[in-house]
């Protein structure tokens, strides 16, 4: 086993102060979100949309990976299947959180706020634009339900396959997107020494309030 306690990385990222940032986080997250596509072009970062999504189940809370799909000043979309884990806990407790780790660019960004399904229409136009694959494994996996084995997925899989070939594959009833309006989002900078630079956004009303958080 390697020596756990002993791990760790002196952060040497840019200053985060407060004359530097916008009055809303938007302008900012866009800025950081295009310096991960280019970390990703530099062999850097393989993944720059994924986020962490974090659920909650009365007390008990889940998280797991998704992508990020849109982004604007309206809040930030990922799609799933709402009768998932997660779908069905955010149909009960719809407040949630999301976590960005572009570790690579010591930098993260932490959401908090309040999920609610996109359109129908934008759900569709959105499933139409994935690959066929996708868009079958949508109809064949009951997702997070347990499984007797991997031949049973392919077999839902081959079902799929067979009952739309020759054809579109629809957007099931069952699939699509959640948007996120956040109420709060920070913005992590790796400093040295443990001193990281840590802004975080608290929406009052159509406003939005700056406060630094100690690290």
């Amino acid at each position: 086993m390697p020596d756990l306690a002993a791990e760790r990385v002196n952060y040497s990222g840019e200053q985060l102060l407060e004359s530097a940032v916008p009055a809303s986080p938007f302008p900012l997250f866009a800025r950081w979100l295009e310096a991960a596509f280019q970390a990703k072009e530099d062999g850097l970062l393989p993944e720059p949309t994924a986020m962490v999504v974090a659920t909650a189940d009365g007390g008990r809370p889940s998280a797991r990976t998704v992508l990020l799909k849109e982004f604007d000043a309206d809040g930030f979309v990922f799609f799933t299947n709402y009768t998932s884990r997660k779908g069905g806990e955010l149909a009960a407790q719809p407040a949630v959180a999301l976590h960005f780790g572009w570790y690579p660019l010591q930098r993260q960004v932490r959401v908090e706020g309040t999920a609610t399904r996109v359109p129908r229409a934008a759900s569709e136009a959105y499933f139409a634009t994935r690959p066929r694959g996708s868009q079958l494994g949508a109809w064949a996996s009951p997702q997070s339900s347990e499984v007797a084995s991997r031949e049973e997925l392919n077999a839902s899989y081959a079902a799929a396959e067979q009952r739309f070939a020759g054809g579109d594959v629809p957007c099931p009833e069952h699939w699509g997107g959640f948007r996120v309006v956040p109420a709060v989002v920070e913005f992590w900078q790796g400093q040295p020494s443990r001193m990281h630079d840590r802004l975080a956004y608290r929406r009052t009303g159509d406003a939005w309030d700056l406060v630094r958080l100690a690290p």
